[in-house]
């Protein structure tokens, strides 16, 4: 499985987001990391030309539903709207039910425990296990 992780915006804090890449890389998946200031149609271009299962979205800037909303809209845009979308990093616990509704799979607030992460993407394991 193929994991895209991406910091959108302007957000310029990304230790979070190399951590849990290392954590995936670690239990075997392919993780492509994209780096800092990723706009959403950068990000969903590269969910497409790098052929990713999943894209994880590293978001600590309070713009979590307007960004994720957008890489939704561009990977349906590029008709791959199968692309999972989860987000991590400062989520209010207000804000988790409509990010689902928006159509992420998955939310892991701040604090999210390393191994619960893993699990959910092995549990979203959709088209072939991890190498």
């Amino acid at each position: 499985m193929r994991v895209l992780i991406a910091k959108p915006g302007l957000d310029g804090h990304d230790r979070g987001a190399k951590v849990v890449a290392r954590a995936l890389s670690d239990a075997g998946y392919e993780v492509v990391y994209t780096g800092l200031h990723q706009t959403p149609e950068m990000i969903a271009a590269a969910a497409v030309q790098e052929d990713v299962d999943i894209v994880g979205l590293s978001v600590l800037s309070g713009a979590h539903l307007v960004l994720a909303r957008r890489v939704i809209e561009g990977l349906r845009a590029q008709d791959a709207g199968d692309i999972a979308v989860v987000v991590g990093g400062i989520i209010p616990p207000r804000d988790v039910e409509a990010l689902k509704q928006l159509g992420v799979r998955h939310v892991f607030p701040m604090g999210t425990p390393l191994p619960e992460i893993v699990k959910a993407f092995q549990q979203d394991t959709t088209k072939e296990p991890p190498r």
